[in-house]
């Protein structure tokens, strides 16, 4: 969307989220071609949603399901504008021997709340959605088998067409389900029992379905996690429903379903297939600092051993707020997801013009464990998990070292997605004889092999490792394509990037490890007193000593 930003102006001419574009490159900050023509065959924004209405609200309706979406609007600042910072002596976390300080000894564990983690990982709360179920057995074996932990978010009992309820009270609750029981065992499935957990998080649907309640007495959930709004950014869940049957069973399970699909009218239209599908939305929550206090309370009654919280990017205030909570609450972690990226199913102008850009968040939220830390030294401080656009060991690192000694897990969910989405297609195409010379070409056989005979073991490059640690078991080249990129692509990048700083164990990071290259970020980071320098300034009286102590 964004191909041009001044000091005075951002011009935009085109939304690939929402299939938008305008008739020539110079248009307005409206979107609108400086001259509008009455028969122009392109359709802009406001052309598209003449039409299609509401429906421009949202990425693209024809590949929901299928794709996961993020803003590519630039914030003003991100973490590239920090440099991490190298060292040339001795070592921390280790015993200062040549032949002990190489990159492969580096521990990268982390705990995440009380669990412990081969790699500083979480997925975040990946729920109901279209996306997250088609891959769910990708997502679910390749986080257990590189031991980090995996969230199963809000709406899976209640979308779970062969959920069983009983009525008790107001709301029904939920008895059995299909969908949740898959979800969880597939993840145990490779899960050594010791690294990583899975994690199930509710929202105020599952709240009133009775979701905790169930999985902690049916399934042995330990670990819970909190969720306030922000299912698809701040309003909650949605999804699209292909089916008027599907639209009135979570109608009747109490979900908000537009159009109102018992609508006399709404299902006449829907026969003539002048209603493409229906919008399933989940409500935002309301709560208070007792009552969600309290309510920590019940979650240990019911055997919780691990409590998160997991918030979007709401302003500063209402994020302290959070914050206030998780601490005084003494939960185990806390996760924030800055802007602006999504699962499928969040509005395009939320991800783009709403909500705390990632690094100003982390800087807020950082800043804030600071204060409570000064006002109360003796205080729980939860583990920080920092969200938004996080993808690569870089980003791990200057995260790990901007939030330290907080932030200990970063939380990721449209990278793994992407992971094994990328990895059930390159298996298909194998299987199905659909190999292209492109793609022999980006896994780097052109000159080694012909597209019919490249193999799987050949093109995962983990596939083998494997297949020998766990023979005669089926391991779905999804999950083998999520543990490469987390077990082997992220950990060791980190554990390169951690033996280049001199820092033999994760937690030994802090902020003198990485500097400000932007005005900007360092004006984000003074404002919070991070203690981050610009790189031009870090370590600069250290500098005089060393040259002023020498002997020339």
């Amino acid at each position: 969307m964004l191909i041009e930003m001044t000091k005075f102006s951002i011009v935009t001419h085109r939304n690939s989220m929402i299939g938008t574009r305008t008739r020539v490159e110079d248009s307005c900050e409206s979107g609108l071609c400086p001259i509008c023509i009455a028969d122009c065959p392109v359709f802009c924004e406001v052309s598209k949603a003449a039409l299609r209405g509401r429906e421009t609200l949202y990425p693209l309706r024809e590949y929901f399901g299928d794709s996961t979406a993020g803003t590519p609007k630039d914030f003003g600042v991100s973490f590239s504008d920090f440099q991490i910072q190298f060292e040339v002596r001795g070592a921390q976390g280790i015993e200062e021997d040549m032949d002990k300080t190489i990159f492969p000894n580096v521990d990268i564990t982390s705990k995440w709340g009380n669990i412990t983690q081969k790699v500083p990982i979480v997925i975040a709360g990946l729920g109901s959605t279209y996306v997250a179920k088609r891959n769910w057995e990708g997502l679910a074996m390749g986080s257990a088998l590189a031991g980090c932990s995996l969230t199963i978010g809000e709406n899976v009992c209640g979308m779970d067409s062969n959920s069983t309820f009983e009525q008790a009270g107001k709301y029904p609750r939920v008895i059995d389900t299909e969908d949740m029981k898959f979800r969880v065992n597939t993840f145990r499935e490779f899960w050594d029992g010791e690294h990583g957990d899975i994690i199930v998080q509710r929202n105020v649907e599952d709240t009133r379905l009775g979701v905790f309640e169930y999985v902690t007495s049916k399934l042995e959930v330990v670990s819970l996690e909190e969720k306030f709004g922000q299912g698809a950014k701040a309003i909650g869940g949605e999804v699209r429903l292909s089916s008027l049957e599907r639209a009135q069973l979570l109608a009747s399970r109490g979900y908000l379903v537009i159009p109102d699909p018992f609508d006399e009218t709404v299902v006449e239209q829907w026969k003539a297939g002048l209603i493409p599908d229906f919008e399933r939305h989940s409500r935002v929550g309301i709560t208070s600092t007792d009552d969600f206090l309290e309510n920590l309370d019940k979650l240990r009654e019911m055997g919780a051993k691990n409590i998160f919280i997991k918030t979007g990017a709401y302003r500063p205030a209402a994020t302290a707020w959070i914050i206030r909570l998780g601490v005084e609450g003494k939960v185990d972690g806390m996760t924030f997801d800055g802007a602006g990226g999504g699962t499928g199913m969040s509005p395009v102008t939320m991800m783009n013009e709403g909500s705390i850009p990632t690094v100003y968040l982390h800087a807020l939220v950082v800043g804030c464990l600071d204060m409570i830390k000064r006002k109360a030294p003796n205080a729980k401080i939860p583990s920080i998990a920092i969200a938004g656009g996080l993808s690569n060991e870089t980003h791990m690192v200057k995260a790990f070292a901007m939030g330290a000694p907080y932030t200990t897990t970063i939380a990721m969910a449209r990278a793994p997605i992407t992971a094994a989405m990328k990895g059930k297609y390159v298996h298909h195409a194998i299987e199905n004889g659909n190999v292209t010379s492109a793609m022999l070409r980006a896994l780097g056989f052109e000159k080694l092999k012909t597209p019919e005979s490249l193999t799987l073991e050949e093109a995962f490059v983990c596939a083998d490792e494997l297949k020998r640690k766990f023979p005669g078991k089926e391991i779905p080249a999804s999950a083998i394509a999520v543990y490469t990129y987390f077990g082997n692509r992220l950990a060791t990048g980190l554990k390169q990037l951690l033996a280049g700083i001199r820092k033999f164990k994760i937690n030994y990071l802090d902020r003198k490890d990485v500097a400000c290259l932007s005005q900007r970020a360092f004006d984000v980071c003074r404002k919070w007193n991070l203690g981050i320098d610009r790189q031009e300034e870090l370590d600069f009286e250290a500098v005089k000593d060393q040259i002023f102590s020498g002997h020339y």
